[in-house]
């Protein structure tokens, strides 16, 4: 199973301005899902996309749209040009498990679209309201980063890999964290620049809302294996994906935990469709023996297919 390849896609803050620009010259394919994007939001996201500004791509409301149609794009891409390939699971961190869905087959283009516009903007919307931040903990030990947190009543947002996991919570919370942290044997401590506390309990309005979303939406069985952010499996059942969608957003994304799923499974081979290498970089600390093949222009497309194992596209 060594040269079986997993689909991962990349989360809020892997955005570049730039993004999927060198593309839509590759493709007509290309250019059609962008025209479809902007007329399912009714803006020009791909103008926010390729010239930014930095602080409009940024905005959660338009950096989720934006990750999901790169990633959607550079896959599609892919499979033009190697249409024997067949990926064995998928997997995205955060917003990115949208993504993977949608490639799963679970939603169409359109609807994945549309329910990562409506999470964005319900999480842009929590921001604004709630004050929150969010911390990197580096080198500290699992069970201390959660008595951390629940001594400073703050959340765990992330397990990225080990000895890198992340806080959010109020200001004031995340101040207390950032003061003490040494006492818990955590070496370096250091707030992220975000807009707001993701993936902690001041997202549940954001999260009360994207229920009748998912409810409404139309769900169906992936054609391949999702990991799900929240519980670190696979899932499959319709009510059960909209279930753990909804809960990502106040909960702990299980990352490293996911990709040791996946790593004991036999997998040694990842795609990494989406901009910055940010997924890359956690599977060095995770496991150093796997393989991630980054795709998000058109010069890392063509290593791609120069790279790919041979066996993963026969």
């Amino acid at each position: 199973m060594a040269n079986d390849v997993v689909l991962l896609f990349a989360g809020q803050g892997a955005q570049q301005i730039g993004m999927g620009a060198d593309l839509v010259d590759a493709h007509p394919l290309v250019r059609q899902r962008i025209t479809e994007a902007n007329e399912i939001l009714g803006y020009d996201l791909s103008r926010v996309m390729f010239e930014g500004p930095m602080d409009e791509l940024t905005r959660t409301s338009r950096c989720q749209p934006a990750l999901f149609v790169h990633g959607i794009i550079c896959w599609e891409l892919l499979r033009e040009r190697l249409p024997n390939l067949r990926p064995v699971a998928c997997a995205g961190l955060s917003l990115g498990e949208f993504t993977a869905h949608a490639v799963a087959g679970t939603f169409d283009f359109a609807t994945g679209l549309r329910l990562v516009a409506k999470r964005g903007a319900l999480m842009e919307e929590a921001t604004n309201v709630s004050a929150g931040t969010m911390a990197a903990m580096v080198g500290g030990e699992e069970e201390a980063v959660r008595e951390l947190a629940a001594e400073c009543g703050v959340d765990v947002a992330n397990f990225n890999a080990p000895g890198q996991i992340v806080l959010s919570g109020s200001r004031e919370g995340i101040a207390r964290a950032l003061e003490v942290y040494p006492d818990k044997g955590i070496r370096v401590a250091k707030e992220l620049t975000v807009a707001g506390a993701y993936h902690s309990r001041l997202m549940q309005s954001a999260q009360n809302a994207l229920v009748p979303e998912l409810a409404a939406a139309q769900v169906q069985t992936p054609a391949l294996p999702v990991i799900c952010n929240v519980e670190a499996r696979p899932v499959v059942d319709p009510d059960e994906i909209r279930d753990t969608l909804a809960r990502q957003v106040t909960g702990s994304v299980r990352w490293s935990e996911s990709m040791q799923y996946l790593l004991a499974q036999g997998h040694r081979t990842f795609l990494e469709l989406g901009p910055g290498g940010v997924l890359a970089g956690l599977m060095r600390r995770i496991d150093r023996a796997a393989t991630v093949i980054r795709v998000e222009d058109l010069a890392s497309l063509q290593a791609a297919l120069e790279s790919l194992p041979e066996a993963a596209i026969a």
